[in-house]
């Protein structure tokens, strides 16, 4: 793993909001940086050599390999995670917290009227 992957790494292991990751999970014929089952959300840690060469066309094509696969792929340049990674973590898990089938938003029911109706429930 990288420097900017071992960051993220010791961040989203401690399973943020309950949001559970995988590193370097095997995805058809890919190996995701980072991945959250539970909201399909793939995350890359894209170095400078993204950017070099047939890369960003490599890239471009396993993006849309995995989208196909019904995943949402989320990439992150290497250099904001160096800069933050606490930022770029939570910027992560804000992402896959809307996406997770389990966290949903709640309707109010007549009893929660005059309390605050943005309550986040975990459902089983």
């Amino acid at each position: 793993m990288s420097l900017p992957e071992v960051l993220l790494w010791q961040r989203l292991r401690a399973e943020p909001h309950g949001m559970k990751f995988r590193r370097q999970h095997p995805v058809l014929t890919y190996v995701l940086d980072f991945y959250c089952a539970r909201a399909r959300l793939v995350v890359e840690i894209d170095g400078e050599a993204h950017d070099r060469g047939d890369r960003p066309a490599r890239d471009v094509a396993r993006d849309a390999a995995l989208t196909a696969h019904g995943l949402i792929v989320l990439r992150i340049p290497a250099r904001e995670v160096l800069a933050d990674a606490d930022a770029a973590a939570a910027a992560i898990v804000e992402t896959a917290l809307p996406l997770h089938p389990r966290l949903r938003r709640r309707s109010p029911s007549p009893s929660m009227l005059g309390e605050d109706l943005n309550v986040l429930e975990r459902t089983e």
